[in-house]
């Protein structure tokens, strides 16, 4: 049986009439780049998450590069985050002339090891960016503790885990700013790049909304140098069909995630996913560690199971950021990480022979 690590065919397939019939009232309108349909997803996301406020943007990282922005974060600060992640992450603090700075993660949750944060804050610590990696959320007390302690900002990439909540709350409502995607990949996709910033925060999300739109605040007059990051209202047309289902496919993505656990939980050589009391997991991935990895992936594809690594080189031995200095061994845990994960098919769609057929495939290479 050959086993697609993602089909989005599956699920567009089951509401194609109700995204068809949005396109069509999206062209019909006229109204393409922000407009109605970006207002009505920007209120329905706002009220969804928690927060007062929510800025639809052209994509995952420039929601981190915009609430970074927005909040203040200048160049010559100093932002903390993992580097054990998607490198939008890295990349948005050095657009603005920051420096990232890299902490290790925790061994079980991938996440940022808070511990290991507090030695990082330096005279030019401005803020933290914790990663909620895979659709776990970070552990947010202490971060969000250390940041009060020392007057950072804190800006949440929520880029996997739309929906996730830690201690009741869901992510992007407990920073500063919350920065999500909408890559078609994620929980909540659409059919192109889209992003949204998410804040309580009423000057924040003031300047979020002018810098996502050329640093104007009247039209042709402009206050601030800014960029050109409107979400599409297409894309927010389609969003907005697909955030009806988001509790379903996430509860299916939870469904799944149980039973590859259950059919796992006896294979030497692998270790399963955390699951931490106080957090709410919406698995954008399923990701293992395993013993020979490189070799379970190639037994996979052999078998046509599709299975990723997510992430196979830690940002900070990536060339991108030799200029910071950082050498191999600096970072034991992510450097851990990258030669032992592999992400399994979690979409909503799969079915349950095709979750038997990868943990049989499994189970028989660790026989």
């Amino acid at each position: 049986m050959s086993v697609p690590f993602f089909d989005i065919k599956r699920q567009n397939s089951a509401i194609r009439a109700e995204l068809l019939s949005a396109i069509e009232k999206t062209v019909d309108s006229g109204a393409f780049i922000l407009g109605p349909s970006v207002t009505e997803l920007e209120i329905f996301a706002a009220k969804y998450i928690g927060v007062k406020h929510a800025i639809g943007v052209a994509s995952g990282t420039d929601a981190l590069h915009l609430s970074l922005r927005a909040a203040g974060i200048n160049s010559g600060d100093e932002v903390i985050t993992s580097p054990f992640t998607f490198v939008a992450t890295a990349e948005a603090i050095s657009y603005i002339g920051a420096t990232p700075v890299f902490c290790d993660i925790e061994p079980n949750t991938f996440n940022l090891d808070s511990n290991k944060t507090l030695q990082k804050i330096t005279k030019k610590t401005r803020a933290i960016l914790p990663v909620h990696l895979y659709g776990l959320p970070s552990n947010m007390g202490p971060l969000l503790r250390i940041a009060k302690e020392h007057g950072l900002k804190v800006i949440e990439d929520c880029a996997q885990s739309i929906g996730a909540e830690y201690a009741g709350k869901k992510v992007g409502s407990l920073g500063d700013a919350g920065a999500f995607s909408f890559f078609p990949t994620k929980n909540l996709g659409c059919f192109g790049d889209g992003g949204l910033v998410t804040t309580n925060n009423d000057s924040l999300a003031e300047l979020a909304r002018v810098y996502r739109g050329h640093g104007s605040r009247v039209a042709y007059h402009y206050d601030l140098i800014g960029y050109n990051s409107r979400l599409d209202s297409i894309q927010a047309a389609i969003l907005m069909v697909r955030f009806k289902y988001l509790a379903q496919w996430s509860q299916i993505r939870a469904s799944n995630a149980a039973l590859y656990s259950s059919l796992l939980s006896g294979v030497k050589g692998i270790i399963l996913p955390s699951r931490p009391t106080n957090s709410l997991h919406v698995f954008n991935q399923y990701t293992i560690r395993a013993k020979d990895r490189d070799r379970l992936l190639a037994h996979l594809k052999a078998r046509n199971i599709g299975a990723m690594i997510y992430y196979p080189l830690s940002l900070h031995l990536q060339k991108a950021f030799s200029f910071l200095g950082s050498r191999r061994g600096d970072f034991p845990e992510s450097e851990r990480a990258q030669g032992e994960v592999l992400s399994l098919p979690i979409f909503p769609e799969l079915t349950r022979s095709e979750i038997e057929e990868v943990c049989s495939a499994i189970s028989d290479f660790y026989e």
